[in-house]
């Protein structure tokens, strides 16, 4: 999943029209953020790789860059500030541990423990006490930046030369030439365009070359690592991604006061991103493995711990619990539960795909006990398609698919299933042989 800012969309670079544009480094479904600089519907990529290249080359010196740069440079000041807040908010914790309470403005301090990126975005544009120079960047002109923050620094009086990369994703049969061609011709383009510096580790700007068939979409990164690394600090096997987490448990409405178990939490990322996302609501994290829930009740403390030091005060929780227990016989009451949500073994990294013939029907039937009857939902991920398929065929009196989402993960091809809980009241097999009675 990537988030794209189109220029179309931009506008002037008003200061209203830059906080909303940094309020979505806050989008929680979202792995990466880039602003379009140019976008080919179907572009005519020549039939032989010299050609086709050279394309490439002239493609560079036509694009219009002028505002997807001030995009960056608006997004590369801002994250400037927001780190040196957050030092300087750390700096502050430790002060106060320490009992020297030096007096803060009020102000100050509000910019450095509220991430919410609401209230200190717009001070940070619109209170004309906060000093800022945002330089721009139109074509080989660049201007330096002053820190408003060091009243005493020197104006730099020569333009900074950036360092930049060119990154290219590309997917297609049809193509005659390769990534790295591609990136390698247009990266040397656009360093002859820019007079800036090529390096592929330490870079200020990554420019994306992104290609699907005829498709073709230039930007720019917004952002230097995937958004999906947050609250997780103890990794397992096959931790899920915060992003994906929080999109499964979207698909499923929660509403305030809802029960929402995983009953195969492994490090907890699906509950964690429950309870902050969605605190009005119960979670429990549970697992079969004493390893992973341990590893998902370090990660629940690692985030409250984050969450006192943001508040700078004693937090009262987060509405989770973690416990070990067989997700086949769960310790719940029958239709106490409103929401499940998991990540089902795919019977590669985690069991096998024999076992999974046993498992996910015997999950599903105990799924459906513990699950609200006509109320209930669940969200289901798995790359066994073909086993979860035979295994609900069997529950169509419990389970109703409502929607399947396609997903990659890590190179897999797997599904999110939304499922009703029919009105149908769970009855035990023991219940069931009784009815159907013994012939003597």
């Amino acid at each position: 999943m990537c988030l794209s800012i189109f220029t179309s969309l931009l506008g002037p670079l008003s200061p209203p029209a830059l906080s909303k544009q940094l309020q979505v480094h806050c989008l929680r479904s979202v792995d990466n953020l880039f602003v379009v600089v140019e976008e080919f519907k179907d572009f005519q990529f020549k039939k032989t790789k010299e050609e086709a290249l050279k394309d490439f080359e002239d493609l560079a010196g036509k694009l219009p860059w002028s505002d997807p740069l001030k995009v960056w440079e608006v997004n590369t000041c801002f994250k400037k500030k927001k780190t040196k807040c957050k030092k300087m908010s750390q700096n502050s914790n430790k002060e106060r541990i320490g009992n020297r309470r030096d007096k803060l403005d009020e102000k100050d301090i509000r910019g450095f423990t509220d991430n919410a990126l609401d209230s200190h975005i717009l001070d940070y544009y619109e209170n004309p006490a906060i000093k800022e120079e945002i330089s721009t960047l139109v074509g080989d002109d660049l201007a330096s930046s002053k820190d408003e923050t060091d009243e005493h620094s020197k104006e730099e009086t020569e333009p900074q030369v950036l360092k930049f990369r060119v990154t290219c994703n590309r997917a297609g049969e049809k193509h005659c030439f390769t990534s790295n061609e591609a990136a390698r011709d247009f990266g040397g383009a656009v360093q002859d365009h820019f007079k800036w510096k090529a390096d592929m580790t330490n870079f200020d700007v990554e420019v994306l070359l992104n290609i699907h068939d005829n498709e073709m979409v230039v930007g720019i990164a917004l952002t230097e690592e995937s958004l999906h690394r947050r609250n997780i600090t103890h990794f397992g096997p096959t931790t899920l991604r915060s992003t994906l987490a929080y999109g499964m448990l979207r698909l499923c409405a929660p509403q305030p006061t809802d029960i929402i178990i995983d009953p195969m939490c492994g490090t907890g990322a699906i509950p964690i991103e429950g309870a902050t996302e969605w605190s009005n609501c119960y979670h429990i994290a549970g697992d079969n493995s004493p390893l992973a829930v341990k590893r998902a009740a370090n990660n629940i403390s690692s985030l409250l711990t984050k969450s006192q030091i943001k508040e700078s005060k004693s937090s009262w929780g987060l509405p989770i619990d973690a416990i070990q227990w067989d997700s086949c016989n769960l310790p719940l009451r029958t239709g106490s539960v409103d929401i499940i949500v998991t990540d089902m073994p795919f019977g590669k990294r985690m069991g096998s795909k024999k076992r999974n013939w046993n498992l996910y029907p015997a999950c599903l039937r105990e799924m459906s006990r513990v699950c609200r009857p006509g109320t209930g939902r669940a969200v289901l991920l798995t790359q066994d398609k073909k086993c979860f398929a035979k295994a609900l065929s069997g529950m169509g009196h419990v389970w109703r698919k409502v929607h399947t989402v396609w997903v990659n993960i890590g190179g897999l091809h797997a599904a999110v299933y939304l499922l009703k809980r029919t009105p149908q009241a769970f009855v035990h097999s023991s219940e069931q042989d009784g009815e159907r009675g013994t012939p003597w």
